[in-house]
């Protein structure tokens, strides 16, 4: 039961977002080019860090929908879990196991990340834009998982749900729908 009233139809942090459109602006607009504008890292590895932040931070509404958006733009349901369980066994590129081992600090602290964690990320191929974005995305993604979980934002069960979230997030992003989000009334179980 969320800590404030919030629309029953808006599970985890939509709903949170929709209570405050205009905080939600800019949060919304910074995820939305963090992890869909331009970048060398594909959309689906951005959501992996999302994903591995989420997961270390017990977020289950955010680890399950970005698993969900992860395993669809990376086209398998195994990468994620995989990433999930072990990092280093991942079937995921060298430089993409040492910018998910940078998220993976960050989400503990900011303080963690070493220069030799750094250097391994370049050693490997990571580019300064990279390096800083994983940060970032890594440092959104812990404000999110602690906002959805500080106020006990509802968290669906159903793995369907979790389903239309990701092709929600996959081919509209993370900016409002236009039209809202009335038209979800009756579709959370």
């Amino acid at each position: 039961m969320p800590h404030i009233q919030v629309e029953q139809h808006l599970p985890g942090i939509t709903g949170l977002l929709e209570y405050r459109k205009d905080s939600a602006a800019p949060i919304r607009e910074l995820t939305q080019l963090l992890l869909r504008g331009p970048s060398s890292l594909t959309q689906g590895e951005r959501e992996l860090i999302a994903s591995i932040v989420s997961y270390g931070n017990g977020c289950k509404f955010c680890t399950s929908a970005h698993t969900a958006a992860a395993n669809v733009l990376l086209g398998d349901n195994t990468t994620t879990q995989c990433v999930i369980t072990d990092i280093d066994t991942a079937p995921v590129s060298e430089k993409m196991k040492s910018l998910l081992h940078i998220a993976s600090l960050v989400q503990k602290s900011g303080k963690l990340v070493s220069e030799e964690a750094i250097a391994k990320a370049k050693n490997t191929g990571a580019t300064d834009m990279e390096i800083h974005d994983t940060v970032l995305i890594a440092a959104l993604f812990c404000l999110y998982n602690k906002y959805v979980d500080g106020l006990g934002a509802a968290t669906p069960t159903d793995p369907e749900f979790y389903t239309a979230l990701a092709d929600r997030i996959v081919h509209h992003g993370y900016t409002r729908l236009p039209q809202g989000y009335n038209h979800l009334k009756n579709t959370v179980k």
